[in-house]
């Protein structure tokens, strides 16, 4: 039997990493992060926003066969309860008479006791619930073992509908939210922020329980925490690592208080992000069943943070990397490309594209005749290697990664079918200039889940040495954009923050080159639509957030 609870409440906060449509896996996960729970004395285990089903589930939960079987889940998660162990709050999505919720159950004492919906529908961003689900009424709070719990769910406590006043208002002693929230740069310190404010306005204390792990672009870094009334930090769990943590709460002047919870340092900037790209590569290879992955490594700084991201993720055993060297193929890249993939330890072949280059060269001859060589003549090269760790990929079903960064993914300086080749890209979402810091970051340390090895992976020379793409004789990629510094302030601009472009020239950038640079950023949307998915690190990537159409003919004059 199951006691009432007057004083004291321990909590169990499963940061855990569910996969979406695995119900069957999700539910074993819930089971054993409960029997975990109960070891440690827990009397309510509290999990993330749709576990049950994964988040985001998108159109999944218009399949009336999946949403039945998240309810079978639910309901066999509740007989579990009966053994007198901890209750348990756990998100599901379900169809109601009017529609479907994204809701969350609260299960005790071997049954499903209460089932709250979600209000506040976010639509905007990387989310689009209005499109699948419909909004629940109001929530009043839920009586678990003689503590009122009130339970908003995620964006119940970011919009401005009055949820967590409502739960306040209605009597609720504490607030359990369970959210799906991605990770992007500074996200953690606006989560505080949007709690801190709950917290002032209801006089509540509340918790932030979080998901952890990698959906497709969207990385959930965890990092649940929870502020007591007074607003000072209650506790803080790990970042980017999964863990069931129990936190104990006692009833003081009749106000909830934590007096026993982690307080976890959180990563800021470089580490954090790179934590993020490493956390969601490792995530898409292993959820969706690749042993190993290949890519091309150039001597440049994308790939070589690439083939780093890669070993650190999955280990060195599971990355091939392969040079594929042309005429304009410097010795310094060649020597710059060996020593990385040394220092790296995994695997190293050199695979030269001199004879198919040529091979479409000759066979084009006729109908080139006549013509300058160009762009043209250039991007063969570029195909060329694509088509060859393909065939890798086919022969050997190792995943190739793609490694062009965002500001070449901004002004469609990549190739289509050639280095835009690829299954995922973890530095999609990541300027040139950031991709230098992570570089540089990771030379000096080693994340605490990495499987590669420490010290300096990335050699200095490619840190240091201009970056080309080597198409033709002393190129460098200056020749035909602004300095990164410079080209990168401007993207952000008009990427992160839609500025218009006489703002941007206030910020001391030329007109000429704001202009052309926002016409390249236009010009190249069709490549970006039929490029690979890759982490999401900004407030705005490419795919999920930014939807701009192709055939568009506005420029800001």
């Amino acid at each position: 039997m199951t006691q009432d609870i007057s004083q004291t409440l321990r909590i169990a906060i499963a940061q855990l990493n569910p996969t979406v449509g695995d119900v069957v896996g999700n539910l074993a996960l819930a089971r054993e992060a409960r029997r975990d729970a109960a070891r440690n004395g827990a009397d309510l285990v509290l999990f993330t926003e749709l576990f049950i089903a994964g988040y985001p589930p998108e159109d999944l939960v218009v399949k009336p066969a999946f949403l039945k079987t998240c309810l079978d889940a639910v309901e066999q998660l509740a007989a579990d309860t009966a053994d007198g162990g901890p209750g348990v709050v756990i998100g599901f999505p379900r169809q109601g008479r009017e529609g479907r919720h994204n809701s969350i159950a609260v299960l005790d004492g071997g049954k499903v006791i209460a089932i709250r919906d979600k209000v506040d529908l976010p639509n905007y961003g990387e989310f689009d619930e209005k499109r699948v689900f419909i909004a629940g009424e109001m929530p009043g709070p839920v009586n678990f073992r003689g503590v009122r719990l009130g339970v908003p769910i995620c964006e119940d406590i970011w919009g401005e509908l009055g949820v967590c006043e409502t739960l306040s208002e209605s009597g609720a002693e504490i607030l359990l939210v369970p959210n799906g929230s991605p990770y992007y740069r500074g996200k953690m310190d606006i989560r505080h922020q949007v709690v801190l404010k709950q917290v002032i306005e209801t006089g509540l204390p509340m918790i932030y329980a979080a998901q952890v792990g990698g959906q497709d672009e969207l990385v959930f870094d965890g990092a649940s925490f929870a502020f007591n009334a007074d607003k000072t930090l209650a506790f803080q769990m790990d970042q980017f690592q999964p863990a069931v943590t129990v936190t104990e709460w006692n009833r003081v002047h009749d106000t909830w208080r934590c007096t026993d919870g982690p307080m976890a340092r959180i990563p800021e900037k470089e580490e954090a992000d790179y934590r993020a790209c490493l956390l969601g590569f490792r995530d898409y290879v292993n959820k969706n069943g690749f042993k190993s992955v290949i890519l091309g490594l150039s001597g440049g700084i994308d790939s070589a943070l690439c083939a780093a991201i890669a070993v650190d993720a999955l280990g060195a055993e599971r990355v091939r990397s392969v040079m594929l060297p042309y005429r304009y193929t410097s010795e310094e890249s060649l020597k710059d490309a060996a020593d990385c993939a040394r220092a790296l330890g995994c695997r190293y072949d050199i695979v030269p594209i001199a004879e198919p280059v040529e091979g479409f060269s000759s066979a084009l001859s006729e109908l080139f005749d006549g013509t300058d060589e160009g762009v043209t003549e250039e991007n063969l090269q570029s195909r060329a290697r694509g088509t060859i760790l393909m065939a890798i990929s086919n022969k050997f079903g190792s995943m190739v990664v793609t490694t062009g960064n965002k500001s070449e993914m901004s002004v469609g300086y990549a190739t289509l079918y050639g280095d835009m080749n690829g299954g995922f890209n973890p530095i999609k979402d990541l300027y040139k200039m950031q991709v230098y810091a992570l570089a540089a970051w990771r030379n000096q340390h080693l994340p605490p889940d990495a499987l590669g090895p420490s010290g300096a992976v990335i050699p200095k020379n490619i840190l240091s040495k201009a970056p080309s793409a080597e198409l033709r004789p002393d190129q460098t990629d200056q020749d035909s954009l602004p300095s990164y510094p410079v080209l990168d302030d401007i993207l952000e601009c008009l990427v992160e923050m839609e500025m218009g472009t006489e703002e941007i020239v206030s910020r001391g950038h030329d007109i000429t080159t704001v202009h052309r640079i926002e016409h390249l950023l236009y010009l190249a949307e069709y490549k970006r639509r039929q490029s690979a998915p890759g982490v999401k690190i900004t407030r705005k990537n490419f795919g999920r957030d930014r939807r701009y159409p192709i055939t568009n003919r506005f420029r800001d004059r």
